[in-house]
């Protein structure tokens, strides 16, 4: 029995297309809405926090919305890179890092006796911002690559000295909130490479004496390492009411403005700690303060779910990554990320020394967000990868 077969002619779809059509349906869509949710809150919040800052009352809100533009299209892109292109590229990535953080200290723009920026035309980025991103990748790289060996004491000591020349070179800056975030992004990558508890525990213990030796010991033997200012900074949140007019000011009134929000807050127009400057930085530092202020225990209690939501999704993306260095990456962007929203809202609540890091996703500054948003398309690019997606 014959059987005609009508055949007709389909062009193709480009593959391109197909490639991209097949990462959209694999994303993390709790994740992507997330961390979309929080931009969104983040914009409503700034609005409120700024509405006093500037001639224009969306002034700032309107300038976060372009910087939110600029990352969308860095996190979109940063979604059809496959993950392993960076692994390929260490030495370029880690090149570029080092590159970025000297340039600042060789022709950055000097600001409150700081030089972190680097001014291109109508535009000023802060490498150190995405310094945090391309450390992570660079050493995730390093520990993937010396995946049998990093048992051997050499390979924890070696990714130690990776991280050094970074750290010692934004501390130059001087930047300790960076500096301190890119430390905690070297423990995340070391714990998730499987590195023996040992090594950790020993890596520890040179941090602590560290610590001691800048903090306290060389300054009273005449040899301080930090400027009066920034070691007061890192010290002063364990006395708290040793100086409230002065050294403390700023920790106190962070507290005042917490605890007058309430539970519902005092609204845009009654927030006066926010309104009348009584808590500097208001809308960088100490956002998650005037935040609470403004918005109560219930706008800070929703904005705190969303950070435990995106940190959830992101450790999801750690057990479904594909690979060694997938899984490192995803580690260390996530614990990074936690570690900024602990110590920001640290400094606000009185429990984490005042270092300058910015809330992610709610902190006016561009750098921060265009830099946030493109880990979260990394991490993207890594669960649409993942092995038990294939």
């Amino acid at each position: 029995m014959a059987v005609d077969v009508v055949t007709t002619s389909v062009a193709p779809r480009p593959r391109v297309d197909l490639q991209g059509l097949a990462l959209v349906r694999r994303l993390d869509f709790v994740l992507l809405v997330a961390v979309a949710a929080l931009v969104v809150f983040g914009l409503w919040a700034i609005g409120g926090i700024t509405r006093s800052d500037a001639s224009s009352p969306d002034y700032y809100t309107v300038r976060q919305g372009v910087f939110v533009a600029v990352g969308a299209v860095l996190m979109l892109g940063a979604l059809f890179v496959d993950p392993d292109v960076f692994r390929r590229s260490k030495r370029v990535v880690y090149g570029t890092t080092i590159g970025l953080l000297v340039l600042v200290i060789l022709a950055g723009a000097a600001s409150r006796g700081s030089k972190r920026w680097i001014d291109v035309s109508f535009f000023r980025f802060q490498p150190s911002e995405f310094g945090k991103l391309l450390l992570v990748l660079s050493l995730a790289a390093f520990l993937a690559d010396r995946g049998r060996r990093v048992n051997d004491a050499s390979t924890p000591l070696r990714a130690l000295g990776l991280a050094a020349l970074p750290i010692v070179l934004v501390l130059a800056q001087p930047d300790i909130g960076s500096a301190l975030v890119y430390g905690a992004a070297l423990a995340a990558v070391l714990f998730v490479a499987g590195t023996r508890w040992l090594h950790l525990a020993l890596l520890a213990v040179i941090t602590v004496i560290a610590a001691l030796l800048i903090l306290w010991i060389l300054p009273g033997a005449g040899m301080p390492v930090l400027k009066h200012y920034q070691q007061q900074r890192l010290t002063n949140f364990l006395h708290p009411n040793s100086d409230p007019q002065g050294a403390t000011y700023h920790q106190t009134q962070a507290q005042i403005a917490v605890g007058a929000g309430g539970f519902h807050g005092r609204g845009v127009s009654g927030a006066t700690q926010t309104n009348l400057n009584y808590l500097p930085e208001h809308a960088t530092d100490f956002a998650f303060a005037s935040l609470a202020e403004e918005r109560g225990f219930v706008g800070a209690a929703f904005l705190l779910m969303l950070y435990l939501l995106v940190v959830w999704r992101g450790l999801k993306i750690v057990t479904l990554a594909r690979d060694a260095f997938s899984a490192i990456a995803a580690g260390g962007i996530v614990f990074a990320f936690l570690f900024q929203v602990f110590v920001n809202v640290g400094m606000a609540i009185g429990i984490a020394p005042i270092t300058g890091i910015p809330l992610p996703f709610v902190s006016v500054g561009g750098s921060s967000m265009v830099a946030n948003l493109a880990a979260m398309g990394v991490l993207q690019a890594i669960h649409a990868r993942g092995r038990l997606r294939r």
